[in-house]
């Protein structure tokens, strides 16, 4: 009985020593084979469900996934570099730089795996043509995300944005024909201004947890040649951690692409 006390109070000390940031390891007194559990940040849809897809391909490498959900694109990051995550899987390269800039973080990309093309949407009008003089259209309030939208409206013929701006901004628009006025709104709520506005410009994720689908719902769509590919991110010196690598390993497997393709018909693309 006391030994059995003993083993259950080790494991629990191991569990509070192993901490969430350098993956936990737990060795069990019944001989069973030692567990590493890695803490990966996601936002609902699709990061979390495409790592559950995963969880299996990780545990016959011995590893355990914990996925821990976020509907914000702040604290993922936060909790990251304060060692309470292994990873995050939510961004893309352009909004991680710009957070690293903005908060001193030391956030590197270890892997990309899918693209999510972002959409207009509009409960108003069936196509940009439609867009009257003095319209109202929705956009994300974030720098990478909020340039991302204005893009999509530039191509689309809608405004020009100054040249050789990297991160451009409602400030950065040159020429605007119809004199349309834009509100910078938190990306998680902008599904919530569609009866508000005429249009808004949405992260995929977002549009996905609110019953959009890109293909079928957007009245434009971004080029599948976007830059902004979703990746798999962790704390600057954990690159090359083995059990890192095998979690890159199975988001890059062909079972996980075949299962984003399935599951959103070209909606999300592979990107690996």
């Amino acid at each position: 009985m006391f030994k059995a006390i003993v083993g259950i109070f080790g494991a629990i000390i191991a569990l509070v020593l192993g901490g969430c940031g350098d993956d936990m390891k737990v060795a069990l007194d019944d001989g069973t084979k030692e567990k590493t559990i890695l803490v990966v940040g996601a936002t609902p849809e699709p990061h979390a469900v495409i790592l559950e897809q995963i969880i299996p391909l990780l545990q016959e490498d011995g590893i355990s996934l914990e996925i821990k959900e976020f509907t914000d694109y702040v604290t993922p990051n936060l909790s990251l570099q304060d060692g309470s995550l292994d990873a995050n899987f939510f961004q893309h390269e352009p909004y991680l730089n710009t957070f690293n800039k903005e908060k001193g973080t030391a956030l590197v990309n270890v892997a990309g795996v899918h693209l999510e093309p972002m959409g207009v949407y509009s409960n108003k009008i069936k196509s940009l043509k439609e867009l009257k003089n003095n319209d109202l259209i929705s956009i994300p309030n974030d720098p990478s995300n909020g340039a991302r939208a204005l893009r999509i409206l530039e191509k689309e013929g809608i405004i020009t944005l100054k040249k050789d701006v990297e991160l451009a901004s409602v400030q950065d628009i040159v020429e605007n024909p119809k004199n349309l006025s834009f509100k910078e709104i938190d990306a998680p709520q902008l599904t919530r201004t569609l009866d508000d506005v005429s249009a808004s410009i949405i992260n995929t994720n977002f549009a996905l947890l609110a019953g959009l689908n890109p293909l079928n719902d957007a009245i434009a769509i971004e080029s599948k040649d976007s830059p902004y590919v979703n990746i798999l991110v962790v704390k600057q010196g954990r690159e090359n951690d083995e059990n890192i690598q095998k979690l890159i390993g199975a988001l890059q497997s062909p079972s996980v692409k075949d299962f984003i393709m399935q599951k959103y018909g070209g909606g999300i693309l592979p990107a690996f």
